[in-house]
């Protein structure tokens, strides 16, 4: 095969010939291509394990963006989903008219999909829980519902973040919150790239979900894949949760940036040096390097760094541009994890001896200690070193 024909697929991506011109310049006509076009693989794609997986009820505590789209994703299995939620407006408005009125109120939901302010009627009956509370509150709300979960039935987090009072991952909160039912509940852990935007119009994409016992992480995996929603399984819970908590403080650093007017050029450098830090940081806390090279690390890296669509990437724009941290968390309207996040892990980088040197940076920037601008003197200006990836 000549090397062309390697390449020829990668070039097509980013392409920005119309359609019409991309089959002309391979002799095909504009017919070919519609043709082509009016087939969603997606939608034909036919997978025997999927179609013939058992039908259950699936609880999805937390009513706000994530939790919206995982009770969205989920329903591609056949699976009947109830959603918690505090709102009565939110949950008689998705039980009436299938819309989440403070989230994706444009986004019809499916009639398999019903909501509660009851935490009792929202558990019972459940095969599978999935837990989208902010990580600043999980512990609390966890605590307060521990004795309603089910043994056996598993939790699966999407919480991501270090929770502040108790230096604790969630990895970490979460059994300690639980207390003496942690024993019997399975708790695995889910993260990669995937936007709740994205994940609401059916993109293509693909997670992991972690446990300490990877079977328990296995039959999440089961439970919850579909042809749109890929998850990978993993038994390296440290790992999989420092790159989904800690890649929120670099994309801060990246959304500085891009608002200071730098481009790709410096969120490259910014991507793959912050990569390097968070590995250091999971081995130091016992995780894999490797877990790092992967979804949970420079996947989800690389989406919340490189897009606008992460709440992160917003935030640190707004600061550059000249917004205090309240302004900008009025602005968003939703949680950003990355802001308590980077005092966290400048508390970890001292306590493990590490330099860590972006994490340090972004968290001066937030405790106000310095400017974007001198803290961009403060990285670049360090001492010359040899290029090291541990």
């Amino acid at each position: 095969m000549p090397p062309f024909c390697i390449l020829e697929p990668l070039i097509l991506v980013f392409d920005d010939r119309t359609d019409t011109d991309k089959f002309a310049s391979k002799g095909l006509s504009s017919k070919a291509s519609d043709k082509r076009e009016s087939q969603d693989p997606m939608e034909t794609k036919k997978d025997s394990k999927e179609q013939t997986e058992k039908k259950v009820k699936v609880a999805v505590l937390g009513s706000g963006s994530y939790g919206t789209a995982m009770a969205y994703v989920v329903t591609h299995k056949g699976h009947d989903v109830m959603m918690y939620s505090r709102n009565k407006d939110v949950v008689k408005s998705i039980n009436e008219k299938h819309v989440n009125p403070k989230r994706f109120s444009d986004q019809k939901l499916p009639e398999c999909i019903t909501a509660s302010s009851d935490i009792k009627e929202v558990l019972k009956g459940a095969s599978l829980v999935i837990h989208a509370v902010p990580a600043q509150h999980t512990p609390d709300f966890l605590g307060k519902i521990a004795e309603y979960f089910e043994k056996g039935v598993p939790i699966v987090s999407t919480a991501k973040g270090i929770h502040v009072k108790t230096h604790r991952l969630m990895s970490d909160a979460i059994p300690h919150a639980l207390g003496k039912h942690a024993k019997d509940i399975p708790l695995v852990y889910l993260s990669g790239p995937s936007f709740a935007k994205e994940m609401v119009k059916g993109h293509p994409m693909a997670v992991v979900v972690a446990s300490h016992d990877i079977k328990d992480a296995e039959k999440v995996q089961k439970m919850i894949s579909s042809v749109r929603f890929r998850c990978y399984a993993s038994d390296d819970v440290i790992g999989v949760e420092v790159g989904g908590a800690l890649k929120n403080p670099l994309a801060i650093g990246a959304g500085m940036a891009r608002g200071l007017g730098f481009g790709q050029s410096t969120i490259a450098g910014l991507v793959t040096r912050g990569c390097r830090e968070m590995r250091q940081l999971a081995m130091a806390l016992g995780g894999k390097a490797e877990t790092l090279a992967g979804l949970s690390g420079v996947g989800d890296l690389m989406l919340t760094c490189f897009s606008s669509l992460s709440r992160n990437n917003r935030c640190g724009r707004m600061l550059a541009e000249g917004k205090t941290v309240e302004e900008a968390f009025k602005a968003i309207g939703e949680v950003v994890e990355g802001v308590p996040t980077a005092h966290e892990v400048v508390r970890l980088a001292e306590q493990h001896k590490l330099e860590l040197p972006l994490f340090r940076a972004v968290d001066a920037i937030l405790s106000g200690k310095v400017k974007p601008e001198a803290a961009l003197g403060m990285i670049m200006g360090r001492s010359l070193k040899a290029e090291k990836f541990h």
